[in-house]
C-alpha cells in the first residue's frame, strides 16, 4: 500500500517535495515512481526508481529539475521538484510495479500493480 503526501501551492520557480510511503515488504524487483494528471489531459509518467539498484528514469519534461530518491529504512520514495513551472500543475500519484525486469524501469500505467492516492500540486505564475 502506498501513501502519498507533500503537495501544495507554490510560486513558479519554487520547490516542493513529495513523499510516497510504502507499507509491507518491498522486494528488489519493485520500481516505484510518480505519474501526474492535469485537468483535461491524460495521465503521464514523471519519474521512477528501481528499489534495489536505485536506477532512475525521468520524463523529458522534468529532467534536470526533479530528483527521485528512496530511503530504504523508511520504505519511502521522494520526488524533489525544483524550478517548478505552471505546467507542472497536476495531481501527482505514486505507483509501484512489482516485477519490472529492466534496470531502468519506466513505469507504464498498464504495468502498475499498486496506486497511492493523488496529491495536488499547483504552481502559480
Amino acid at each position: 500500500q502506498l501513501q502519498a503526501s507533500g503537495g501544495g501551492l507554490v510560486q513558479a520557480g519554487g520547490s516542493l517535495r513529495l513523499s510516497c510511503a510504502a507499507s509491507g515488504i518491498i522486494y528488489s524487483s519493485y520500481s516505484i515512481g510518480w505519474f501526474r494528471q492535469a485537468p483535461g489531459k491524460e495521465r503521464e509518467f514523471v519519474a521512477s526508481i528501481r528499489w534495489r539498484a536505485g536506477s532512475t528514469v525521468y520524463a523529458d519534461s522534468v529532467k534536470g529539475r526533479f530528483i527521485i530518491s528512496r530511503d530504504n529504512a523508511l520504505n519511502t520514495v521522494y520526488l524533489q521538484m525544483n524550478s517548478l513551472k505552471p505546467e507542472d500543475t497536476a495531481v501527482y500519484s505514486c505507483a509501484a510495479d512489482y516485477d519490472c525486469e529492466t534496470t531502468y524501469c519506466r513505469l507504464t500505467v498498464g504495468a502498475v500493480d499498486s496506486w497511492g492516492q493523488g496529491t495536488q500540486v499547483t504552481v502559480s505564475s
